[in-house]
């Protein structure tokens, strides 16, 4: 008993509709390997499913891009990538343009290619130079402003950890400028019974050999 006609309209269902692409799209390619191997023919076959999924068959003894070509010879010359082009051409020269025209502006910036300009296009020129004068010196003395107030920071640190230091000791400081001194110096700490003495001299070897004093500091 033969099967019955199939009417041919959109499957409603949409897993009977799937399941049947799946079936005729074997079918399809099937038959396109065949005309391939039976009759010699190149075959270029795309299919997109319902939901997206592309398949396709290529002949073996050909390529997608030789059979576009001899597609284009077929239509008479029309190229595929005619409009594609011109489109990339037609961006490619607005690009061009664009660039020769910030070319253009950083030559005048720098006092270059001024002649063709008017009194009114100079004075335009020199109000922009302006602002951006203006715009660098204050990025400047933000830029000044910042590190002065990181030194501050610093140098106020260095104080509070040299304040911690000396509380640490917790004693009396005198600072001696001379060795002779600092042998007088000592009678003021009579009565202490701790006595601490640092000499403060350069430790550079350089520095040594200059005529620079030596400085004692005493710590009671």
């Amino acid at each position: 008993m033969g099967r019955g006609k199939i009417e041919i309209k959109r499957i409603e269902n949409s897993t009977n509709r799937q399941v049947t692409y799946s079936k005729r799209r074997a079918g399809i390619m099937k038959k396109a390997k065949e005309l391939t191997v039976l009759c010699d023919a190149e075959v270029c076959l795309m299919m997109f499913s319902g939901t997206g999924k592309f398949s396709q068959y290529i002949s073996p003894s050909t390529s997608t891009k030789e059979l576009y070509d001899r597609y284009q010879q077929v239509l008479g010359g029309a190229s595929l990538w005619q409009s594609h082009y011109d489109r990339m051409k037609n961006y490619l020269n607005k690009q061009k343009d664009i660039n020769n025209k910030l070319r253009r502006e950083i030559r005048q910036r720098n006092g270059e290619d001024l002649n063709d300009l008017s009194f009114q296009e100079l004075r335009g020129l020199e109000q922009h130079m302006e602002k951006s004068l203006e715009c660098v010196r204050s990025r400047k003395f933000h830029v000044l402003t910042s590190q002065t107030d990181t030194y501050k920071k610093k140098i106020k640190n260095h104080e509070e950890q040299q304040n911690s230091l000396l509380r640490e000791f917790g004693g009396n400081y005198a600072l001696v400028d001379q060795e002779g001194d600092y042998q007088d110096s000592l009678g003021l700490a009579n009565g202490i019974s701790h006595i601490f003495a640092f000499r403060l001299q350069p430790s550079h070897p350089n520095l040594q050999d200059q005529e620079y004093g030596s400085y004692d500091l005493r710590l009671a």
